[in-house]
C-alpha cells in the first residue's frame, strides 16, 4: 500500500471547505425550536464580524458627539447585513458552491486572482485590527509590554490546531459564549449608568439629521459619524464565510423541500445572530452617551477607553464612580476586546481557506493559513510600535490606533466586488432557479448595494488623506483626493469588468439551456 503524501499546498476544486461541508446532522420531523437549534451556529460565526474591534470606537464616538442620533444608522445598517448574509447563505445552499467559487466559475482566471488578492487584503486588514486589539487587551490585563503582546498574538494559530481537533459544533458554541461574554460587559456597563431608553429608542427612527454636514464636534459631522458606523458594520469577507458554513448541515438536494427548509431555518439563525450584534453596536453607542461625561473622552482609543473606565471623574453618575474604583468596568472592557479578537481568529482563518480555494484553486491546512496571515498582519503592527517607542505613550497609543483606522480602508475597497457578484447571482433564475430572489429583494438589495459602495467611495479621500497625517497640509488633502479620484476609478472600471463577465455567463448558459431544449 503506498502512502499518501501531503504538501503543505495542495490543489482544491472540490467542495466548500469539504472538511466540514454536510458533517452536521439535522434531525427530521422535530419541533421548530428543536430544528432551529440544529441550525444554529453558522450565524454566530457571521455576526463576530459584525462585532469586531473596529467597529467599537465609531460607535462610542458617535454616542460621545451626537448623542442617540446615530441609533437609526446602527439599525439600518443591521437590517442592510441581515439581507446581504440572507443571499449569502441562500446561494451556497441552493448552488453547493461558495460566493468565491461562483465568481470563480463565471469569470477569468485573471479576475479571480485580482478578486482574491483584493479579498485577501481585506482579511488582513480586519487582522491588523485583532492584532492591535488583542495586543491591547494583553497589555492592560496583565501588564505585559506590548511588543511582546504583539508577538504572542502570533501564537493564537495554537488555539486553531486545537479548536481543528474538537469539531465544527463544539466551535460554533465557543463562538457563541464569546458572544454571550460581549453582550454581558456592555449590558453591564450600560445598566449601570441608567440611559435614557426613552431618547435612545426614539434615536432608532431615521432622521434628516444623521444626514447632516454640521455640526462639527471634534472633527465629526453626523454625516462623516454616520458613514464610519456604516462602513465598520458590513465585511465584504463574512459574505464569504456565509455562503460556505452554510453548507455545513446535513442537506438532501434532490428534494426542494429540504432546501426551502434549510434556507429558512438557516435565515432565522442569520438573523438572531446579527440582531444579538445590533444590541452590542447600539450598546456600543449608548456607553459613549450615558456611561461618559458629554464630551470627556478625548481619546476613543482602545487605551483611551480603557483609562476613561478607570477614571470616575469622567464617568456619568455615582454609580458608576463608584464601581470604576474598584477597577471592574476597565477589566471587563479589556476581557470582552479579548474575546472579539479570538472570535475574529476563527473566522478570518476559515474566510482565508474559503477565498483560497474558491478563486485560485488552492489549500492550506489551517494552522498553516493562518501562521501566513497572522505573520503579514504583524509586520505593521510592529514596525508602528518600533517608530513610535522614543515618543510619549499617548502619542504611541494615537499611532496604533490611526493604524487600525487606516487600514479598514481595503474593506472600502473589496466591498462592491463580493456585494455584486453575490446579488446578480443570488437574482439569476439560471443560478437559482425558483430560488432567486423574490422583487422586493431584488429592489431592496440593489439599492443596499449602491447605497453601501456610493457612501464606501465617498469616504475614501478622507480615508486616503489620513494615511498621511492627523492634520494634514493642504498638498496632503491634494493628494489624498487625488489618490482617491484614482483609486475610485480603478474600482469602477474594475466592477464593470466583473459585471460584463458575470453577465455575458449567465446569458451563454442560458442560451445553452435553450439550445438544449
Amino acid at each position: 500500500m503506498v502512502e499518501e503524501k501531503h504538501h503543505l499546498i495542495e490543489y482544491a476544486n472540490g467542495k466548500s471547505l469539504e472538511e466540514i461541508n454536510g458533517t452536521v446532522h439535522v434531525p427530521k420531523g422535530k419541533g421548530f425550536w428543536r430544528t432551529l437549534l440544529a441550525y444554529s451556529g453558522p450565524g454566530a460565526l457571521v455576526a463576530v464580524g459584525y462585532m469586531d474591534p473596529g467597529n467599537w470606537a465609531t460607535s462610542i464616538t458617535g454616542g460621545q458627539n451626537f448623542q442617540y442620533l446615530l441609533m437609526s444608522i446602527i439599525l439600518l445598517s443591521s437590517l442592510i447585513a441581515m439581507l446581504l448574509q440572507y443571499m449569502a447563505a441562500k446561494l451556497g445552499i441552493v448552488t453547493q458552491m461558495d460566493l468565491a467559487q461562483a465568481i470563480r466559475a463565471r469569470t477569468s482566471r485573471t479576475l479571480g486572482i485580482i478578486l482574491w488578492l483584493l479579498t485577501e487584503m481585506a482579511i488582513m486588514a480586519t487582522d491588523i485590527a485583532e492584532v492591535i486589539g488583542a495586543a491591547i487587551a494583553l497589555n492592560l490585563l496583565f501588564h505585559i509590554p506590548l511588543m511582546i503582546a504583539v508577538f504572542i498574538t502570533v501564537f493564537d494559530v495554537l488555539l486553531l490546531l486545537l479548536l481543528a481537533k474538537i469539531g465544527f459544533r463544539k466551535i460554533e458554541a465557543i463562538v457563541v459564549c464569546l458572544i454571550c461574554v460581549i453582550l454581558f460587559v456592555f449590558a453591564y456597563e450600560v445598566i449601570l449608568s441608567d440611559p435614557n431608553w426613552g431618547a435612545a429608542i426614539k434615536g432608532l427612527i431615521p432622521s434628516a439629521g444623521v444626514m447632516a454636514s454640521h455640526p462639527s464636534i471634534n472633527g465629526e459631522t453626523p454625516l462623516t459619524g454616520a458613514l464610519g458606523i456604516i462602513g465598520a458594520t458590513v465585511m465584504p469577507h463574512n459574505l464569504y464565510l456565509h455562503s460556505s458554513i452554510s453548507q455545513t448541515r446535513e442537506l438532501d438536494h434532490a428534494s426542494d423541500e429540504d432546501i426551502k427548509r434549510t434556507i429558512k431555518f438557516t435565515t432565522w439563525d442569520s438573523n438572531i445572530q446579527l440582531t444579538a450584534a445590533f444590541f452590542v453596536n447600539a450598546l456600543l453607542l449608548v456607553m459613549g452617551v450615558a456611561v461618559f461625561k458629554s464630551g470627556a473622552v478625548k481619546d476613543t482609543s482602545f487605551f483611551g477607553l480603557f483609562n476613561a473606565l478607570n477614571s470616575p471623574s469622567l464617568l456619568h453618575n455615582h454609580i458608576l464612580a463608584s464601581v470604576a474604583r474598584t477597577g471592574i468596568l476597565s477589566t471587563l472592557f479589556a476581557v470582552a476586546l479579548l474575546a472579539s479578537g479570538q472570535n475574529s481568529t476563527i473566522t478570518g482563518t476559515l474566510t482565508g481557506q474559503v477565498i483560497m480555494e474558491g478563486f485560485v484553486h488552492m489549500r492550506m491546512p489551517l494552522w498553516a493559513r493562518r501562521l501566513v496571515t497572522r505573520l503579514l498582519s504583524v509586520v505593521p503592527v510592529i514596525l508602528c510600535v518600533m517608530t513610535t517607542s522614543g515618543e510619549s505613550v499617548t502619542h504611541q497609543h494615537i499611532a496604533i490606533n490611526n493604524l487600525m483606522i487606516n487600514s479598514q480602508v481595503f474593506l472600502s475597497l473589496a466591498l462592491p466586488f463580493s456585494m455584486v457578484p453575490l446579488l446578480m447571482l443570488t437574482n439569476s433564475k439560471t443560478e437559482m432557479g425558483q430560488f432567486r430572489n423574490s422583487l422586493w429583494v431584488k429592489i431592496a438589495g440593489w439599492i443596499s448595494v449602491v447605497v453601501l459602495i456610493f457612501l464606501n467611495l465617498q469616504g475614501l479621500p478622507d480615508q486616503m488623506t489620513a494615511f498621511f497625517s492627523d492634520n494634514p497640509t493642504p498638498h496632503q488633502v491634494w493628494l489624498g483626493h487625488i489618490s482617491a479620484d484614482i483609486i475610485g476609478t480603478l474600482i469602477v472600471l474594475l466592477l464593470i469588468w466583473v459585471i460584463a463577465e458575470l453577465w455575458a455567463s449567465n446569458r451563454r448558459i442560458r442560451q445553452s439551456q435553450a439550445n438544449e431544449k
